[in-house]
């Protein structure tokens, strides 16, 4: 959709700013915010630790509310959570009590899919992420990856426009981390979907991102954007990609 010969956003945050306060004293974390996503767009928001990049993630899917400002996802207000945005966090809350497929048909049962249906749409998000033949696997018996991968189709099911992820292999070992990279990169190739990914990993940024955002410090605002032109999927060692994570890191570190 284009306006004005321009995609339209399909994520919106107009001079968005968020406060928290407690009794003894006020943190400004989110100040005049002002960020357009496109529909289908692959977009990382990186800085240091602590800088705001989880309170944004809230702000989108809803678990926040801004003190100032507004944010908008296809065009409408957020005023809470909604099934439009999927959101995957660095440690999956799965529900231990159910088997692979009891998570990831949790949604559209809960919305009242019928059984067939979501079965279905369960299995094609777990033949996805790679976990045919785990469908009645307790979370209990899955490695840290495996997990993730159960919380990604679990979210994929819901059929969110948006993809909301905060640092969900920041957990994982080196190894697991580059299979889950790659992994990702394949599903969002196939099953298109706005992505807003949170990652403090120069390397992790540029193989996922078409385009960096990158924070400063509290009160973050945005210190400069950088767009991923390179092909996918991408070589951790090629020249073109060592140099954009040298430009990411060289500006974070004029930032802090």
């Amino acid at each position: 959709m284009e306006q004005n010969g321009r995609l339209k956003p399909i994520i919106s945050l107009r001079d968005v700013g968020k406060i928290f306060y407690s009794e003894h004293k006020t943190n400004e974390v989110v100040k005049g915010m002002n960020l357009d996503v496109s529909e289908n767009e692959f977009v990382v928001l990186f800085g240091p630790g602590q800088c705001g990049k989880t309170t944004m993630i809230n702000l989108i899917a809803g678990l926040e509310l801004p003190t100032s400002g507004e944010v908008d996802v296809d065009g409408k207000k957020v005023t809470g959570p909604g099934p439009d945005r999927g959101v995957v966090y660095q440690r999956t809350s799965l529900f231990p009590f159910c088997t692979v497929m009891g998570n990831v048909e949790f949604g559209p049962k809960s919305r009242g899919i019928d059984k067939k249906t979501r079965r279905e749409t369960a299995q094609y998000f777990i033949d996805l992420v790679g976990l045919q033949g785990f469908e009645n696997t307790y979370p209990n018996r899955l490695s840290g990856g495996m997990r993730q991968r159960v919380g990604i189709a679990r979210a994929y099911a819901n059929n969110p426009k948006v993809m909301l992820m905060d640092e969900p292999f920041g957990h994982l070992d080196a190894q697991t981390r580059y299979m889950m990279e790659a992994e990702l990169e394949k599903i969002w190739q196939k099953e298109k979907r706005t992505v807003v990914f949170v990652t403090n990993n120069s390397e992790e940024a540029v193989y996922l991102a078409d385009r960096i955002i990158i924070l400063t410090n509290t009160p973050t605002h945005i210190k400069e954007e950088v767009k991923v032109d390179l092909p996918r999927p991408r070589k951790y060692s090629d020249q073109a990609f060592l140099k954009i994570r040298r430009q990411i890191e060289d500006i974070c570190e004029s930032t802090r």
